[in-house]
């Protein structure tokens, strides 16, 4: 637990932000929203299905103001134990045989809550290799976006019954943050049976909601190793793991309870909550951060002047401004692009394998699509894949 004198401090250094919480989801555009196990699904196992159609209610409302929504939802052990008589957590294996079953029953009632809204749910089903492992993060990238575009909500859980690392820590707040990245989302909401992170133990009466936190510095860390959570084993030092991603990454991110109906209304409506801001300054969406601080390029782009000046702009690399490529690359690898006059313009990844990029450049969408054996993408590389250097 944090000292007294450090506390002290910190609660000073945010009681003067208070007044200053920005409505982050009236300027958001894409949010994601993880709901915990123990938010979902009751002690005796049956889903909190009442709550969850307030949760609907409160997407719907997001939806009719032009946000994407994204849903992290945990469940499918609790509910999966329930239905097989288990313990879930007596061993791995139990917990993988929990959400094999659960998972079905956690993918039904997310489509009965949404189609209350008359939104269609989608089921993805990931771990985190899956978003580390650089194709399967594009084809990840790419459905979500293809999901979005389509009215779709997609519902997003671990793949518990294949997961070894990521179920034995329980949560997915890791697993969302990943995702937000993934998604070019704007901000990340942590519903949990808190309303934010305080300064000690909520439990005690002197404690205070820390409204505003800019910096993870050994202070939060403190704070967090100490609080007290029902959520998961992970508990609220997880929930800063996946705040220091996000605000690195150009994300905003807010703890609030979801022990109330109407959640997301209550956050808007001023019901205290904690927000992770964004690092200030910081202009890469993140899967920029992630494609920028992690990857070396394996082959290389040559481009004209009409397609530097088009990604100089915003906008994405087509095959008919691109005039060469060097290196034998497959699709999902980095790619750097060389503009005319031979300088390193941008980096990115390659929609495209470097043989079909070999009849395929310079062509337009038209041609293309009479030349492959298959339905051709958008872009060689897509601007959400892309840094320019």
């Amino acid at each position: 637990m944090v000292s007294d004198l450090r506390a002290t401090e910190l609660k000073v250094a945010n009681l003067g932000a208070i007044a200053l919480q920005e409505d982050i989801l009236a300027t958001a555009k894409r949010i994601v929203i993880k709901i915990g196990s123990s938010l979902l699904v009751h002690p005796d196992g049956c889903p909190n299905s009442a709550w969850l159609l307030t949760v609907a209610a409160d997407i719907a409302k997001l939806r009719r103001r032009g946000r994407d929504v994204i849903i992290i939802s945990s469940g499918a052990v609790a509910l999966g134990a329930k239905k097989l008589g288990l313990r879930s957590r007596e061993s791995l294996t139990a917990s993988q045989a929990c959400a094999a079953v659960g998972q079905i029953n956690l993918a039904g009632l997310w489509t009965e809550t949404l189609q209350s809204q008359q939104i269609i749910a989608a089921q993805m089903l990931l771990t985190l290799d899956d978003l580390e492992e650089r194709r399967r993060y594009l084809n990840i990238s790419s459905t979500l976006e293809k999901l979005i575009q389509t009215g779709a909500i997609p519902v997003i859980n671990e793949n518990d019954s294949v997961a070894t690392e990521e179920i034995r820590y329980g949560d997915n707040d890791r697993l969302a943050a990943r995702v937000a990245q993934a998604c070019n989302a704007d901000c990340i909401i942590l519903l949990s049976d808190v309303d934010g992170l305080y300064d000690r133990n909520p439990s005690d009466p002197s404690a205070k909601i820390l409204r505003n936190i800019r910096t993870i510095d050994n202070i939060i860390l403190d704070v967090a190793q100490g609080a007290v959570s029902d959520v998961g084993s992970g508990g609220m030092a997880s929930k800063i793991e996946a705040a220091a991603t996000a605000m690195s990454s150009g994300i905003d991110m807010i703890i609030a309870s979801g022990k109330k109906d109407y959640p997301l209304c209550a956050i808007q409506n001023g019901e205290p909550h904690s927000l992770f801001h964004k690092q200030e300054g910081d202009a890469d969406k993140g899967q920029k951060k992630w494609l920028n601080g992690r990857l070396r390029a394996q082959g290389t782009l040559f481009i004209d002047e009409g397609a530097a000046q088009a990604l100089t702009n915003g906008a994405s690399l087509l095959a008919i401004g691109v005039k060469g490529y060097d290196k034998d690359f497959t699709r999902g690898d980095v790619v750097e692009i060389i503009d005319p006059n031979g300088t390193l313009l941008a980096r990115g990844l390659s929609e495209y394998d470097a043989r079909d990029i070999d009849i395929i450049m310079g062509k337009n969408k038209d041609e293309i699509a009479q030349i492959l054996p298959y339905t051709p993408r958008s872009a060689l590389v897509h601007r959400n894949h892309m840094v320019m250097l």
